[in-house]
């Protein structure tokens, strides 16, 4: 695994994980309130790692503006999640993580740019790491 890549192992793909973190799961916010993580984190496992997924909701803008704030979350996650990887190798525990907006909208954004949105997706990584 590289890195700093994003494999198509490191992705969330079936509904049954997504639905599986939205219910098990427990969420947290960033400081600023622009980000919200929801996190499911399963005790000892074979191979430990971190799934990840972006959603967000029509609500929040236009399909352009929605793909983007995907892509720079995606960015975001990718640069800092050296960490949280660490963490669950050492703890031998896989976490599922799934990032979305919270106080962030195309009304209020207009143009997002990734450092925007880092600071707040770095912290949550954080936070996630110490309560493993």
């Amino acid at each position: 695994m590289k890195k700093y890549g994003l494999s198509a192992r490191e992705k969330i793909k079936h509904q049954r994980d997504l639905t599986k973190v939205y219910q098990s799961g427990k969420s947290i916010l960033s400081s600023d309130k622009k980000v919200k993580a929801n996190y499911f984190v399963e005790s000892i496992t074979q191979q430990p790692g971190v799934k990840f997924a972006v959603t967000v909701s029509k609500k929040f803008g236009k399909a352009v503006w929605r793909n983007r704030i995907k892509r720079l979350f995606r960015e975001a996650y990718r640069l800092s999640k050296n960490k949280l990887i660490d963490v669950c190798a050492v703890k031998k525990r896989t976490i599922k993580i799934v990032l979305s907006p919270y106080k962030i909208n195309q009304i209020d954004n207009k143009i997002l740019k990734l450092s925007d949105v880092e600071h707040s997706i770095t912290e949550l990584i954080d936070k996630i790491a110490q309560r493993v």
